[in-house]
């Protein structure tokens, strides 16, 4: 328990916060990493390079200072970056080694208006902060060694699958070198795969949405090849699409993730752009096994069809499941894409054409994609009256606000 005085004094750091929060966390990761260069193993380069994981840490700092006195209310939160944690294989003795580096920024940024009673309090609510990711993330731990098939840290897999879907897209089918039975898994859920790249100092990781319904056979994951190797990006994905082949391994750690399918009888819409497709493939076949009644809209946006995966298994599930609506949209679609039998429009999608399209009592709404396409859905179906408990959405990479 946090005494009242050390509750004030985080409250009124809030205003900083706010002001230099990011500031905080880029010196915070670029004196840890010179520090610790082994954790460069763990952490995404392409996230660092973008400044997308200093925002997002910026965020949960604040978060944290601002609801210190009730962090109850961000358990939510703080459950969703546990999974990422978890399926990193961030570990208890990593948290000692953030907090040091953490104040040390704080006090590195803010100078003298970093007085000794802030650092105090700043590191005693560290200490409870850090505790509850640890206590949560302890208890996934247990939960995916525990299971059927389950395992602790990376396991090795093979590719025995390698299949274009698209121009940009490509699905990867990893079964455990072992021979072993897999954990069932919830839709919707991710996994971590590593790997090293020849001439690469530091192992990579990327996190990767699970694209088919639970098996026991094989995970299987589509990566969309971003333009080039030499962008941090594009590093993992185009040595994947280019360098690695069936036979070839990787190393997995057990699915994560709370972005899942809701399994009651309401109706379900899937909203995705681009690559966002892939965690609703894995929803909607599991629907198809599950729930062939369920009334179920899967909207997808792309460039063009050449881009597209999916298309003809979205066919194939369409027969399965008795009242599935489809609808693509296309930015520069070629003749061939508005013959389409699902092809809706050229363009994008806006708040009118939900309206018409996409709105239904009581449904539940999930979508993923680019931010900037999650900030025109999301705010399109709150124009039309979705309230937020019936909105779903899932960023790739760290959780950015909308």
């Amino acid at each position: 328990m946090l005494s009242q005085k050390t509750i004030d004094i985080i409250k009124s750091t809030v205003p900083v916060l706010q002001v230099h929060g990011t500031q905080i966390t880029t010196v915070f990761y670029k004196n840890m990493f010179a520090a610790h260069p082994e954790l460069l193993n763990i952490f995404n380069h392409a996230n660092q390079a973008k400044g997308r994981q200093q925002t997002a840490l910026a965020n949960t700092v604040l978060a944290a200072a601002q609801n210190i006195d009730r962090l109850e209310t961000i358990i939510p939160v703080v459950k969703q970056i546990a999974h990422k944690h978890r399926s990193l294989m961030i570990k208890a003795e990593h948290y000692p080694i953030v907090g040091e580096f953490l104040l040390k920024a704080i006090k590195e940024v803010l100078g003298d208006a970093a007085t000794d009673d802030i650092i105090q309090a700043w590191a005693d609510a560290y200490g409870v902060i850090a505790q509850v990711f640890i206590d949560i993330e302890k208890e996934m731990y247990e939960e995916s060694a525990a299971k059927s098939g389950g395992w602790s840290d990376y396991k090795e897999f093979k590719i025995i699958k390698k299949v274009k879907e698209s121009d940009v897209i490509t699905s990867f089918y990893l079964a455990p070198v072992d021979g072993s039975s897999l954990p069932v898994y919830d839709a919707g859920q991710y996994i971590t795969i590593r790997l090293s790249i020849p001439g690469e100092k530091f192992l990579f990781n990327r996190q990767y949405s699970l694209s088919s319904a639970s098996n026991k056979e094989y995970f299987r994951i589509s990566v969309k090849k971003e333009a080039s190797a030499e962008n941090p990006d594009g590093r993992v994905s185009n040595y994947l699409h280019s360098d690695k082949n069936v036979g070839d391994t990787v190393e997995v750690t057990v699915p994560a993730g709370d972005f899942t399918l809701i399994k009651e009888a309401s109706p379900i819409v899937f909203i995705s752009g681009g690559v966002g497709i892939t965690p609703f493939m894995s929803m909607v076949e599991t629907i198809a096994e599950e729930q062939p009644n369920r009334e179920v809209i899967f909207i997808h946006s792309a460039r063009s069809g050449s881009v597209q995966a999916f298309n003809e298994e979205l066919s194939r599930i369409k027969e399965k499941i008795a009242n599935l609506q489809l609808s693509y949209i296309y930015e520069n679609p070629s003749e061939e894409d508005k013959v389409n039998p699902f092809f809706q429009k050229a363009g994008y999608i806006d708040t009118e054409w939900l309206k018409e399209h996409a709105i239904v009592a009581e449904g539940h709404y999930y979508v993923c994609g680019p931010v900037p396409f999650l900030q025109t859905v999301v705010k399109g179906l709150k124009d039309n009256g979705i309230n937020d408990t019936h909105i779903h959405y899932e960023f790739f990479g760290p959780s950015m606000k909308l």
